[in-house]
């Protein structure tokens, strides 16, 4: 049930009326947000990021849910990543010193690789999120639009009775 809501939400935000930067803008937003670990400081300000500009929430919170699913898998790349630039990289002692004595530093959990890892490899996969998202909008818009209407799989999802019972609840609870 919770695989065809997020197809099903993922049609209707490319069918949505905002425009395609709006939706990668949420996308590589949310990425960023999907990769790293919750309840960091960086996380906190992200969402405010998100909230404040005007991006496609629908977007930035189905990219949380699928780069989350993602960065479990990932979590040993991102360790080695974090070690690499905590510890391997000798000209950065310096700079992770003088953060952890900052006020607030501590708060964003830099000193644990994963975190660090995640955070940066989610800044450096926001241009290519960006991108792609960007290029796939456009071409699901003027190609692809008609073509997956038309397909069985989309008409079972959208007309099934199971998703139209879920859909009632949901509106009800809201």
């Amino acid at each position: 049930m919770f695989w065809l809501q997020i197809i099903k939400g993922f049609i209707s935000v490319l069918r949505s009326g905002q425009t395609p930067r709006q939706i990668a803008g949420g996308s590589a937003l949310g990425a960023i947000v999907g990769l790293m670990p919750f309840f960091t400081l960086q996380g906190l300000l992200l969402w405010l990021v998100i909230f404040v500009l005007d991006v496609n929430l629908s977007a930035s919170l189905l990219a949380v849910t699928l780069f989350a699913l993602i960065a479990y898998i990932l979590d040993p790349l991102f360790h080695a990543l974090g070690y690499f630039l905590l510890v391997d990289s000798s000209f950065l002692h310096a700079l992770w010193t003088s953060l952890y004595n900052a006020p607030f530093a501590p708060l964003t959990r830099f000193n644990n690789t994963v975190v660090l890892g995640s955070f940066v490899a989610g800044f450096l996969l926001f241009a290519p999120v960006y991108f792609g998202m960007h290029r796939f909008v456009i071409a699901y818009r003027t190609h692809l639009h008609t073509k997956v209407e038309k397909l069985k799989l989309y008409q079972v999802i959208s007309k099934s009775s199971l998703v139209k019972w879920y859909d009632r609840i949901k509106n009800l609870a809201s």
